[in-house]
């Protein structure tokens, strides 16, 4: 949810705080360059990831990996428009009678309806069909076991996670660093939200988060050796309140998103610590819990979050807009 496609115009605002030098760089795609990631790649990272991660292990899941969603409907000799349409065509009919993946329905149940633009969808399309996608370690084992196929990956190659980590991370900025801190964290908290939801419904969703949405971020904050935090201007835990300077990145990713213009990680380094700011956007799920009460809230969910939250400012909103910041400091 932050798109058109395109290459980076990047502009650099120096600010001085205190005594220590703050550079800031605020980048946005606008025109094609040969050099710049596929906008579906972070498109698919940011808005796929959360249920469908390379890095999750088999037992532990809450969707098949985008390789599998590549190789199931990825058929020999398709075109890509043709792809294109059979992704557009499950995202907005997801139904068991129009699934390709029996098996991923059977396991997980149907995928909750996406409200994604076509535009986003076309997109993730286009670098799924047009490029080597991360896999799990296990994937490629377990697919030929279930399809009875020989090995190599044909149209529907991967990459093994070891083989992308090794290829990244030589050349990892501290744009990218601080997403991948960001996407992985809320991949956790999205693996454990999603399957709350789908277990026991929208009000055992609110007392996870309650209880264990903190200790989860602090786990892996611990494991990057970093500090993240999810901040905003209406919080539902006042614990999540934004600085002045994270809401002023907020309000500059509130301006790029209403231009169409796909958002990139905001990056600040003062003395020796790194600082990279990337947005929280809604989507439909988000809306069962901070969405417009009795629209798309119901009552019930929202009696418990006046319960647990009295405070609670995180209500209205409708998809596609800022919830947030996420907010990732890390030694330079």
């Amino acid at each position: 949810m932050k798109h058109l496609l395109a290459v980076f115009a990047l502009s650099f605002l120096l600010f001085s705080c205190n005594n220590s030098k703050k550079e800031i760089s605020y980048a946005s795609k606008k025109v094609v360059d040969t050099e710049s990631p596929h906008p579906g790649k972070t498109l698919m990272e940011t808005n796929c990831y959360v249920c469908h991660s390379p890095t999750a292990n088999h037992e532990d899941r809450v969707g098949p990996p985008m390789i599998a969603v590549k190789k199931h409907y990825l058929i020999e000799g398709m075109s890509k428009e043709e792809f294109t349409d059979a992704i557009q065509n499950w995202i907005a009919n997801p139904t068991e009678d129009n699934a390709k993946m029996p098996g991923a329905i059977r396991r997980f149940g149907i995928m909750p309806k996406q409200m994604f633009p076509e535009e986003t969808i076309r997109l993730i399309s286009e670098y799924l069909f047009e490029n080597d996608i991360e896999e799990p370690e296990w994937f490629e084992e377990h697919f030929n076991s279930e399809k009875g196929q020989h090995k190599g990956m044909g149209k529907g190659k991967g990459m093994h996670k070891n083989q992308a980590k090794a290829d990244g991370e030589a050349v990892m900025t501290n744009s990218e660093r601080g997403l991948k801190y960001a996407l992985s964290t809320k991949a956790v908290l999205g693996k454990n939200l999603m399957g709350t939801i789908q277990k026991k419904g929208t009000i055992a969703a609110l007392d996870f988060c309650n209880v264990k949405a903190y200790p989860l971020t602090d786990s892996m904050a611990q494991v990057n050796n970093a500090t993240i935090k999810r901040v905003t201007d209406k919080p539902r835990n006042q614990n999540n309140q934004a600085n002045a300077i994270e809401l002023k990145h907020m309000e500059f990713f509130k301006n790029q998103l209403s231009n169409a213009v796909e958002i990139e990680p905001v990056v600040s380094e003062i003395n020796d610590k790194i600082h990279v700011y990337y947005p929280i956007i809604t989507n439909e799920m988000c809306l069962q819990c901070h969405g417009k009460p009795n629209q798309t809230m119901s009552k019930e969910t929202l009696a418990r979050i006046t319960q647990l939250y009295p405070e609670d400012k995180a209500l209205g909103y409708n998809i596609n807009e800022i919830r947030g910041v996420w907010s990732i400091t890390f030694d330079k």
